[in-house]
């Protein structure tokens, strides 16, 4: 039997149907070669974290205001030692520290920790980065550990804040028992006045050694590969990032990632110089070929002459930089990222850190 010209089109318009379903159908199912990885990359990191320091104030306020809204804390790096061993504050923070209240006083959208560090002030005023011998005599007994413990517990209530930063470094191998005893307690008695911990690790760290206590956020810091210590790189690169993510694994808990902005400027007469964002672009301007940008970190260098025709090479990180970062941290299954530091970032770094979750 033989069908009219009006079945033959509605068959035909039937067959056509099924085809573009089919295609469709494979398409979602198969996909570009890329598409997982894109997915990935699409899928929402958690607001960052971030650093605001007492000697760049201004400039850290400037940013904070920026992109508080995409901030899920905000630490305020500001609280030291004096020559006695006790909680010391310079007079910029206790200048500044209403301002930033002030500032984040509507819903209170972010939270607010103070960090510690081991840096101490001798009487003369001068600045002991780092102190591991600080660090000795506070952990050294369960006396001085509970005594340390108070100061922080009166300091955190009397100025309000939603929780404690310990950034101690330089901790000497034959302390980590007690350190770690120092922090679970720490982290019971904030817990049972509703305040929050983290605890900085440095990236050399033992912590294929050390049993560290649940409770506590941790934040590891990917930076600094190349600086002080070393001639002209990135702060961070794809290995680095890369071997600290798989160290990451051991650590109990919440696990926050830290990248830095900025970078370094090294001159041929042995002088580093830390720079931020702008100041980077700055010196740019005296480059003596094109910016170049390092495949294996993502960041920008370049070199240039000052005034006296002494050569200089100069690496920092931009907002292509930091994107490179952070998608490699969640590749590796770290959303959580805090950013060293606030002051001084170009308008396009702000503007990538105000998207909406990043991506």
């Amino acid at each position: 039997m033989f069908l009219g010209k009006k079945a033959n089109k509605k068959i035909f318009f039937v067959i056509i149907i099924t085809i573009i379903i089919c295609i469709l159908i494979l398409y979602r199912g198969i996909g570009p070669a890329s598409s997982n990885n894109e997915d990935i990359l699409k899928e929402p990191y958690e607001k960052i974290s971030a650093w605001i320091v007492d000697w760049q104030w201004e400039a850290g306020i400037k940013d904070f205001k920026e992109i508080r809204k995409n901030l899920s804390s905000l630490q305020v790096f500001a609280a030291y030692f004096d020559y006695h061993d006790n909680l010391y504050f310079t007079n910029e923070f206790n200048e500044v520290l209403p301002e930033i209240i002030e500032i984040n006083s509507d819903n209170k959208l972010v939270n607010l920790y103070i960090t510690i560090v081991n840096d101490r002030f001798n009487e003369e005023g001068n600045a002991v980065q780092k102190d591991p011998e600080l660090l000795k005599r506070l952990m050294a007994t369960e006396e001085s550990r509970n005594n340390h413990i108070d100061e922080i517990i009166n300091m955190v209530t009397q100025k309000g804040f939603s929780g404690v930063e310990i950034d101690y470094e330089n901790i000497d191998d034959d302390i980590w028992e007690n350190y770690i005893d120092f922090c679970s307690k720490l982290y019971q008695r904030l817990s049972s006045i509703d305040k929050s911990l983290r605890i900085v690790l440095e990236p050399k760290s033992p912590i294929d050694k050390l049993t560290l206590p649940e409770g506590p956020n941790y934040v590891m810091m990917a930076y600094n590969l190349y600086g002080y210590h070393s001639g002209p790189g990135p702060k961070a690169d794809e290995s680095f990032i890369r071997d600290l993510g798989l160290k990451m694994g051991k650590i109990p808990g919440d696990k926050i990632i830290a990248f830095a902005t900025g970078g370094f400027d090294w001159s041929d007469d042995g002088k580093v110089t830390a720079l931020t964002e702008s100041e980077a672009v700055k010196l740019s301007e005296k480059a003596v070929d094109n910016l170049k940008r390092d495949e294996s970190s993502g960041s920008v260098y370049f070199n240039y002459f000052d005034d006296n025709n002494i050569n200089h090479t100069v690496w920092y990180a931009d907002n292509r930089t930091l994107d490179e970062w952070f998608s490699i941290s969640k590749q590796l299954g770290y959303n959580k990222i805090a950013l060293w530091r606030l002051g001084d970032m170009q308008q396009k770094t702000l503007d990538y850190l105000n998207l909406d979750a990043n991506h």
